[in-house]
């Protein structure tokens, strides 16, 4: 069996921070769970996001049996009722939260280092459910990235989940990944192969829990590892999956959801 599906949402409405574009120092009125300014929690409206999220989540066909998430907080919050939810039914042992920091936020290019998500031990304090690898498929460099570079990333990133997938003896169909804005759109991308010459282009949305599915276009395994690999040593040097052109990646995806909110009694809110 081969992935078949992969369903992409956004976290909820979150607190919000500052950051003094001079020095790089970021601030927040509401102190973050994990210390760090620039991992708050949700808000009080978006944990009600969340919730209505967590609902259509198991509603979804085929049901989610693998999930990711960006190590910041928000995401792993957003996750909490649905993680909840499928607990209650399936048993504590039946769902886990791979924790990647592959997916997770972009920063804009910077002389300063932006903050660093917080680590496993410190996130498990907060969730349990969590599962991480020894070391992260490729972390973005602290002094932030490029728009091309945001795409490259995500690109190799899911190249190497999706090759996952495909050869987990469990066989899973569908795969759930918890994001961020400029993540979910650029996610869109390359899964489709689709991208536009003007990079502000209106195609793949991103509401807050806004929900997104893309559809494998062949049921063949196409996801093999890259020939050469990402390396911590120099983060902004992305092998090139060759994703573009319509290809996608593992084969190409197709797009047919995209950013639903017909659950969540706001609507679409926050989109970019």
């Amino acid at each position: 069996m081969v992935l078949e599906v992969i369903y992409i949402v956004r976290h909820g409405f979150r607190s919000n921070w500052v950051v003094d574009p001079a020095t790089g120092t970021y601030r927040a009125n509401i102190p973050s769970p994990t210390g760090i300014p620039s991992d708050p929690a949700l808000a009080g409206y978006g944990v009600l996001q969340a919730q209505q999220l967590g609902d259509h989540l198991m509603k979804v066909d085929p049901p989610v049996d693998l999930i990711y998430s960006s190590p910041f907080y928000r995401c792993l919050q957003t996750l909490l009722p649905f993680v909840k939810a499928r607990v209650a039914r399936d048993g504590k042992d039946k769902i886990r939260v791979h924790v990647e920091r592959g997916v997770g936020e972009f920063y804009g290019l910077a002389r300063f280092d932006h903050p660093s998500p917080a680590p496993i031990g410190e996130l498990r304090r907060h969730f349990e459910h969590l599962e991480t690898d020894a070391e992260p498929i490729i972390t973005p460099s602290t002094k932030g990235e490029s728009i091309p570079q945001l795409h490259e990333r995500l690109a190799y990133c899911l190249q190497h989940l999706i090759h996952r997938a495909d050869t987990d003896p469990n066989g899973p169909k569908a795969l759930l990944i918890c994001c961020h804005a400029a993540t979910m759109i650029a996610l869109g991308r390359v899964l489709t192969g689709r991208m536009p010459e003007d990079i502000s282009a209106d195609d793949f949305q991103c509401y807050t829990c806004s929900f997104s599915k893309f559809d494998r276009r062949t049921k063949e395994k196409n996801a093999s590892i890259p020939d050469s690999s990402w390396s911590p040593d120099t983060p902004e040097q992305i092998p090139n999956i060759g994703w573009k052109n319509g290809a996608g990646i593992a084969g190409g995806w197709d797009c047919s959801v995209n950013a639903d909110c017909s659950f969540l009694a706001g609507g679409a809110e926050r989109g970019w």
